[in-house]
């Protein structure tokens, strides 16, 4: 039953989670290219109110003209929309979703299998808690020392690059591939949201707070802001990514996972980039920005080339099987594996997940029946996806998946 409320709570959170992203990071991305794409104001009347930006647009049938004002506007509207739930409620059920996914079975997903007793539940949930703490104190501090000294946005973006990639080492040695890439998303996430929290929201509060005032308005809130805005944008598509990842056991499961993620990561910032700049391009601000994607794609292509599997031997003349009982006599004709050779390697990896005592995903592996029933599962998660056993499949060795794959090549037999 714990399972079963569990999947539910994981399904029901995740809608949420996509949900809310979804609006996030649209009105992030439509606000980043809204401010790349606005023009000096023609009307004279909009000079005199102070406007120094405007936009026309076309959109479901009607036409649009969003301008932006210097500072503040001459007066201000009765009704202002603010943008921080979107950011709030994704932070805060993607939290909600750790908790319930990896949190909750720390023991599973967070403690290394290769080191067990180097790090218990406990210190494993103190360890990934304080990626997301850490990581921001650090990032913030950064950004209030040299985000407003001169060439203070490329010294923070090297300073910042330096320590996401310190992080990546760190996590991929300490948690287990899926969740070292997975918290480094929610690592980068959480900052994303505290910038809403501590520097724009309250930012944009204090201008209108003087605006009703009748106070002067301070430029500084709107920099301070706008800087950590665009930080956001630069770690939106690293974050998709680390999000997306768990589905792909051979990205996370490699040797050097923190490289693979390190490059992935800077992929998705150059591609990022690229979309951010083409908009000034088609106003004359900029030279064309194909740099920057043709290095994220070039990236992207190596580290694909450099992931690609060895060639596999062929059934027949694959390594002996593991497990030493003898297969049926006529799977063994054929160089097919049996159920006989498997059932000790199912004891060993995947009964702690899928047994009596528990059935992640209502999946449940320590009889031949349950085991034909979910062959076809078995196969696309241990050989296609590479994914099991769950936060380690470097469990599994070569053979060990190529024994799994001749078993259900021959038909997936039990007895």
């Amino acid at each position: 039953m714990e399972s079963y409320l569990l999947d539910w709570a994981n399904l029901l959170l995740r809608w949420l989670h996509v949900i809310t992203a979804i609006a996030w990071v649209g009105s992030s991305f439509y606000f980043v290219f809204l401010d790349s794409s606005l023009t000096p104001p023609v009307d004279e009347d909009l000079k005199k109110q102070g406007v120094n930006g405007e936009l026309w647009a076309v959109h479901g049938g009607g036409f649009y003209h969003p301008v932006k004002f210097n500072v503040s506007p001459p007066k201000l509207p009765d009704h202002l929309h603010w943008f921080y739930w979107e950011s709030y409620t994704t932070w805060l059920s993607g939290f909600a979703l750790l908790t319930v996914s990896y949190l909750w079975n720390a023991k599973i997903y967070l403690v290394n299998p290769a080191n067990p007793n180097a790090m218990g539940s406990g210190a494993a949930i103190v360890a990934a808690l304080a990626f997301l703490v850490v990581f921001w104190l650090l990032y913030d501090g950064i950004c209030r020392v040299f985000g407003q000294k001169k060439n203070g946005d490329a010294i923070v973006g090297a300073l910042v690059l330096v320590l996401v990639c310190i992080a990546a080492f760190l996590a991929c040695h300490i948690f287990p591939g899926q969740a070292a890439f997975l918290l480094m998303g929610a690592m980068l996430a959480t900052s994303m949201s505290a910038n809403v929290f501590f520097w724009i929201i309250p930012g944009q509060r204090t201008v209108v707070k003087a605006l009703k005032e009748g106070q002067p308005v301070d430029p500084i809130h709107g920099k301070r802001g706008k800087q950590r805005s665009v930080h956001n944008t630069y770690f939106t598509l690293p974050v998709l990514f680390a999000m997306l990842s768990n589905h792909y056991g051979w990205l996370y499961s490699h040797e050097l996972n923190w490289l693979v993620l390190i490059l992935m990561m800077f992929a998705g910032a150059a591609i990022r980039q690229f979309f951010v700049m083409r908009h000034g391009f088609k106003l004359g601000r900029n030279a064309h920005p194909w740099p920057y994607a043709l290095v994220g794609v070039l990236v992207l292509i190596g580290t694909a080339l450099w992931l690609k599997p060895a060639p596999v031997a062929s059934a027949a003349a694959a390594p002996a099987p593991v497990a030493q009982p003898a297969a049926p006599a006529a799977a063994a004709a054929d160089g097919a594996a049996g159920y006989a050779q498997l059932a000790p390697l199912f004891q060993q990896h995947c009964v702690v997940c899928h047994g009596a005592a528990l059935q992640q995903k209502n999946v449940r592996l320590d009889s031949p029946e349950q085991v034909k029933a979910h062959a076809q599962q078995i196969y696309q998660q241990v050989v296609q996806l590479r994914k099991m056993p769950f936060g380690n499949p470097g469990a599994l060795s070569e053979d060990e998946r190529n024994l799994v794959k001749r078993w259900y090549e021959s038909g997936a037999p039990v007895n």
